[in-house]
């Protein structure tokens, strides 16, 4: 049972709620202002991974993301803030537990988050706390074990909430499609919620919004009409910076190159497990229209985030609210031969913008310590002054609060533990895969030092960089660098059990709804 520690001095400030803001895929390279060089720049532009700004968060060209910066102003920026996984359901579990994907074992083989677990949810729920979520990714759901201390859980994409889902008719191809997909799906549960649902998404919401608008004024009106006087731990999942990237014409035209076309873009196959695969290619203006898109999603949700935190002021709340904005994880597009965030755990895929406003926060600067999204739990109940034991001592979460007695970190760990779809998967559905990609068939694990970045795999594949002078981990220099290759790999084992031991915790996987899986291939996970 968690409880409200009443001996916080003032030193140590608590605050009254806390809201956890969650841009899903959005990487700490593409936050901030875009440098003006962007339409010549192929930073993610094809194969080679072209340069482009290290941070993403210089630049004298338009701002991607001018709220989130704004309240780093305000606030505390962590620049070297990292995930435990490229991906969204163990890095989701990794922050609502404090534990590793090996170590919570949701992951790729084990979709379900187990219900064992102490999760961040019902400390705040068992400290008196209403606690709501909204979520616009579908797997973080009941259906993958995420409701649990939530009073209510929302499926932002949904105008009706409803355990059928639509998504079938939304992703029709034409017409004819979504007419079918209407016929077969329509009686699935109550016909008549499910007939509003594609309403709503097919007429009524806005164009490029995968329902963060919906989300942010549900919230807003759920905070203007609500009586219940407890303080309020809200989470929020934003997924429009995910593919397909589709952001609304107005916010295209910011970010693509004066010579393209918002008609251009659009038109661009987006299909990462596709392109992995060789099923088709993406030239480098490809990419670095991609990329445009990719900004302007991500400039479209920071606009949604100054609507909540509005909404957080119009209620009275927002100067006793603690306010965390991060990414779940990021992003390639075109780094590395990459698109997506599958199969690796370069630096493009876990290190994450995070932000935090709001009691000890506020003017804290910036932040270039060693952080992991894991270290959330144990920061937003200091800063809250909830004891909750049984979250803390379960996992490795370390607070970030600037009083804390945690020890900082001197390493970072990320993992990838099973294939996210596995190779089984791909064939199925493109016949045979290339090489290059068959050997994605493994786990992985990073440990990153402020000198160092090292990733093992259970096939024997490792490789090496040099932090400061590699930041875009282009040359591996393992066999240059024996004596720290050995010192990182002991550092990966004493950490972690063997990767080859490494397995699924009960059943491979959830039995899905067939909504979900067709919402989850959308997304390019199956």
């Amino acid at each position: 049972m968690a409880d409200v520690n009443e001996s916080d001095t003032e030193s140590h400030t608590t605050v009254r709620n806390v809201v956890l803001v969650i841009l899903d895929t959005a990487r700490s390279k593409s936050v901030g202002a875009v440098p003006s060089a962007v339409a010549a720049d192929s930073a993610a532009a094809g194969p080679t991974g072209a340069a482009r700004d290290a941070s993403g968060h210089e630049g004298d060209g338009p701002q991607t993301t001018p709220t989130l910066c704004r309240l780093a102003g305000e606030g505390t920026t962590f620049e070297n803030a990292f995930a435990t996984a490229p991906w969204t359901l163990p890095s989701h579990a990794s922050l609502f537990t404090g534990l590793f994907p090996s170590e919570h074992g949701t992951h790729g083989d084990h979709t379900y988050l187990d219900d064992q677990l102490r999760t961040l949810p019902e400390a705040f729920a068992d400290a008196g706390y209403r606690t709501v979520g909204v979520s616009n990714n579908t797997w973080i759901t009941e259906e993958f074990g995420f409701d649990r201390g939530f009073d209510t859980l929302r499926k932002g994409w949904q105008y009706i909430q409803s355990d059928a889902d639509m998504g079938a008719v939304v992703r029709g191809e034409d017409l004819r499609e979504k007419l079918q997909a209407t016929r077969n799906r329509l009686f699935d549960g109550n016909p008549l919620v499910n007939a509003a649902n594609v309403l709503y998404s097919e007429l009524l919401q806005p164009a490029g919004d995968d329902g963060a608008a919906r989300s942010v004024d549900w919230i807003g009106t759920w905070l203007e009409r609500r009586t219940d006087d407890r303080p309020l731990f809200l989470f929020c999942n934003f997924i429009e910076p995910h593919v397909e990237y589709d952001p609304p014409r107005e916010y295209a035209e910011r970010f693509l190159p004066a010579d393209a076309t918002y008609e251009e873009a659009t038109a661009i196959r987006q299909d990462p497990r596709a392109y992995d695969c060789g099923a088709y290619d993406l030239s480098d203006r490809e990419f670095v229209l991609l990329n445009g898109l990719y900004r302007a999603a991500l400039a479209y949700v920071d606009d949604k985030l100054a609507t909540l935190r509005r909404s957080l002021e119009a209620a009275g709340e927002w100067e006793d609210t603690l306010f965390v904005v991060c990414g779940d994880h990021g992003e390639h597009i075109g780094e590395h031969g990459f698109f997506g965030h599958q199969y690796n755990l370069y630096d493009t895929l876990i290190n994450v913008p995070l932000v935090a406003h709001g009691g000890p926060f506020t003017g804290g600067g910036r932040r270039t310590d060693l952080v992991q999204l894991l270290d959330l739990p144990a920061t937003v109940l200091e800063t809250a002054g909830i004891d909750d034991p049984e979250l803390l001592e379960q996992g490795s979460s370390r607070s970030l609060h600037p009083d804390s007695a945690s020890d900082p970190r001197d390493a970072v760990f990320a993992e990838y533990v099973a294939p996210q779809p596995s190779i089984d998967r791909l064939e199925a559905r493109f016949g045979s895969v290339p090489k290059r990609v068959r050997a994605f068939d493994r786990r992985l694990r990073a440990v990153r030092t402020a000198e160092y970045k090292y990733v093992r795999g259970d096939d024997g594949f490792e490789r090496l960089h040099d932090v400061g002078s590699d930041p875009f981990e282009r040359t591996d220099i393992a066999d240059a660098e024996p004596a720290a290759v050995r010192s990182l790999r002991t550092r990966l084992e004493a950490r972690f059990e063997p990767l080859e031991d490494v397995g699924s915790t009960g059943e491979a996987d959830v039995a899905m709804r067939e909504g979900t899986k067709e919402r989850l291939a959308d997304l390019g996970y199956l």
